[in-house]
């Protein structure tokens, strides 16, 4: 019977394992972020639909928006 070699692995297929798994986490973090704007951008329109007389208020709704508005830059 003749002897069959062992295959050791090949190391284009653990790079491509890695690149498998750094383009998994890749997605997984865009993920993420959409998730995250998606939140912030549903923060915004509940700060912009919120009326009101009290100057206070007023004052304290727009520095809101200003941080969210921040922070969906930040995310790109």
């Amino acid at each position: 019977m003749a002897a069959v070699p062992q295959q050791s692995p090949h190391p284009s297929s653990m790079v491509s394992g890695k690149e498998q798994e750094r383009q998994r986490q890749v997605r997984v973090d865009k993920a993420h972020i959409d998730r995250q704007r998606q939140a912030l951008e549903l923060q915004r329109e509940n700060i912009l639909s919120q009326r009101t007389s009290n100057p206070h208020r007023r004052t304290a709704l727009e520095a809101a928006l200003k941080h969210v508005e921040a922070q969906i830059e930040s995310l790109g």
